[in-house]
């Protein structure tokens, strides 16, 4: 099997902070967790030091390990996932800007 990051990083809406982690901690970690392939996702917020004084468009960060020898099904199965009852959207989520990408090892 061929090891994968999928790294997301994202903001919650303005106001609505508690409820994006509760959901995102309780409900969406839990179904991606559901997808073959998907084995560990761990959640992260921005460290108030940086080694950088320009903002962050980001405060939250998720990474799930992934274990697949077929990386395009497997997106295509979140792709299905995604807004429906096994996977339903984040309400609380800023879609604008949002970052998923898959990176593999080099």
């Amino acid at each position: 099997m061929s090891k994968y990051l999928f790294v997301v990083l994202s903001n919650p809406v303005d106001g609505e902070e508690e409820n994006y982690n509760d959901f995102y901690s309780n409900r969406h970690i839990p179904d991606v967790l559901n997808v073959p392939g998907i084995k560990t996702a761990k959640r992260y917020i921005l460290a108030d030091a940086q080694r950088m004084a320009a903002p962050s468009p980001y405060r939250y960060l998720a990474i799930y390990e992934v274990e697949t020898d077929d990386l395009k099904s497997l997106a295509e199965e979140i792709g299905r996932r995604s807004g429906t009852e096994a996977m339903p959207t984040n309400p609380y989520i800023s879609q604008n800007p949002k970052f998923a990408y898959f990176f593999q090892p080099m």
